[in-house]
């Protein structure tokens, strides 16, 4: 008998204070077919990046403890370059979105959104284009 191992999820982690939007957004991962981590607050990300790595960053901009720039300030000093982000947040000023492209995240996704905008927006950000 020839056994098939399944090839493994893709993980994410999903940084969003909102309780609310995070279970949202998590299931719109999900649909995807990816493994979700979730972190409430940019402290948590921040440990949760020190213990392993991810296919995919989805982070919120606007966070307690510690904000999603400093989220991506965290990974460019750590080293972890390769790993893509989607930024998301209710702030739609184009600095608010230079400077999070500035610091490493591959888009900037203005809430809210649509399913169908999240979709396009992860395949776009883990297919690098």
């Amino acid at each position: 008998m020839v056994t098939v191992s399944a090839k493994p999820k893709k993980s994410v982690l999903l940084v969003e204070d909102d309780p609310p939007l995070r279970k949202l957004v998590a299931g719109y991962l999900k649909l995807l077919d990816l493994e979700v981590f979730e972190a409430p607050d940019g402290r948590k990300a921040m440990d949760t990046l020190k213990e392993r790595p991810f296919d995919l960053i989805v982070l919120d901009l606007m966070l307690p403890e510690s904000s999603g720039y400093d989220v991506l300030e965290f990974l460019r000093s750590s080293g972890v370059t390769q790993t893509p982000v989607l930024m998301m947040s209710a702030r739609s000023l184009p600095e608010d979105r230079a400077q999070a492209e500035e610091l490493g995240a591959r888009l900037y996704l203005i809430k809210p959104f649509t399913r169908a905008d999240f979709t396009k927006a992860v395949r776009s950000v883990m297919e690098g284009t």
